[in-house]
């Protein structure tokens, strides 16, 4: 009987055992080296994935946006525009881009022959036919409704922007801020000194633009609409002018476009309110003081301004002279393109806050 086969019976099944056991060692192995690798990659990969998904959203949204290109019914020609001084970032920035997108839309900004720019005067201008349209940082006066039936054919505002009635003083002056109210009775002349509103012991002198030609109001409110303004205002051409006098007039107040004025180096905006316990500056805070200006320049409070908290907001209009005719397309087509995407997006670059 042979003894061999029950040890080699036993060497084979050692050998088998082995074997196997190294087989599944190396699979073990395999899936350890392999599970590290997936986790190390896995960020990369959610990366990948993540800028991905973030080029489709942002194709979505790109080919659903609406641009300059995609209004209709723009006319070819060359078209007279004119009226408030504080468009005058949007002139440069939105109304240079609409016409590099649509060259075939020409834009001419036309100042009036007599008075100083302004809301008033580019209306003026519209209801005259020297303009084709008109831009506006104030609503409509009943008056130049009238005017318009008159000579047959009304007038729409149409909104595309805000921007705030700022009021600056020299940087000299020490004094908290302004209500509503005190502003007001400073330009009708029943407040004279700053001693009468928290101030300095020093005279008040108020500076304007002419009624005629203003470019914004600070009498909305319907009891005080049409007062003359006090004989104490010193009258001036452009918001330039009234910078220039404000910086060596240490009692001197103006009010203008936020957007024109709070980043001024030369003047201080004060805060506003409705009372005196709720005073909003037009400016982001903290104010950026006259020594670090030009260096740093004060930007304006657009969220105050959108959210209403501060007092006084002027609306951005195009005017539009309804007459079938073609300045009622071109008034039409402008605030269409102001109010695309791409529109508001260039106006709140020029400063302002967009309305969409």
């Amino acid at each position: 009987m042979d003894n061999t086969n029950p040890k080699k019976a036993l060497v084979n099944t050692e050998i088998g055992l082995f074997l196997r056991g190294l087989i599944i060692g190396k699979v073990l192995t395999l899936i350890v080296i392999g599970g590290l690798l997936w986790w190390l990659l896995k960020p990369n990969l959610l990366s990948r994935s993540s800028v991905n998904s973030s080029n489709q959203s942002s194709n979505t949204v790109s080919s659903t946006a609406s641009t300059f290109q995609t209004v209709a019914d723009v006319p070819t020609a060359s078209f007279n525009y004119g009226g408030s001084t504080a468009w005058a970032s949007i002139r440069q920035l939105v109304d240079s881009q609409i016409q590099s997108d649509r060259p075939e839309l020409q834009l001419r900004y036309v100042d009036p022959v007599n008075g100083s720019p302004g809301s008033s005067s580019g209306i003026r201008m519209l209801l005259d036919g020297q303009l084709d349209f008109a831009q506006s940082s104030r609503p409509l006066t009943d008056e130049e409704q009238a005017m318009a039936r008159e000579r047959g054919f009304t007038l729409e505002q149409r909104q595309v922007g805000m921007d705030g009635i700022a009021v600056v003083v020299n940087p000299s002056l020490n004094v908290s801020g302004l209500t509503v109210e005190q502003l007001q009775k400073i330009y009708l002349g029943q407040i004279t000194n700053w001693n009468q509103v928290g101030g300095p012991n020093l005279a008040i002198t108020p500076f304007s633009q002419q009624p005629k030609d203003a470019d914004t109001v600070i009498f909305s409110n319907s009891d005080l609409k049409g007062q003359a303004l006090s004989s104490n205002v010193q009258y001036v051409y452009s918001t330039t002018e009234a910078v220039r006098q404000l910086s060596k007039t240490p009692g001197g107040i103006y009010y203008a476009s936020a957007r024109s004025v709070v980043p001024q180096c030369s003047v201080k905006a004060l805060p506003l309110g409705r009372t005196s316990g709720q005073l909003i500056p037009p400016y982001r805070q903290p104010m950026v003081s006259p020594e670090q200006c030009p260096r740093q320049r004060n930007q304006l409070n657009t969220q105050a301004i959108k959210n209403g908290s501060y007092p006084i907001i002027a609306n951005l209009f195009v005017i539009i002279k309804q007459n079938k005719g073609r300045e009622h397309q071109i008034g039409d087509a402008y605030a269409k393109l102001l109010l695309t995407d791409q529109g508001q997006k260039a106006i709140a670059q020029a400063g302002f806050v967009a309305v969409r």
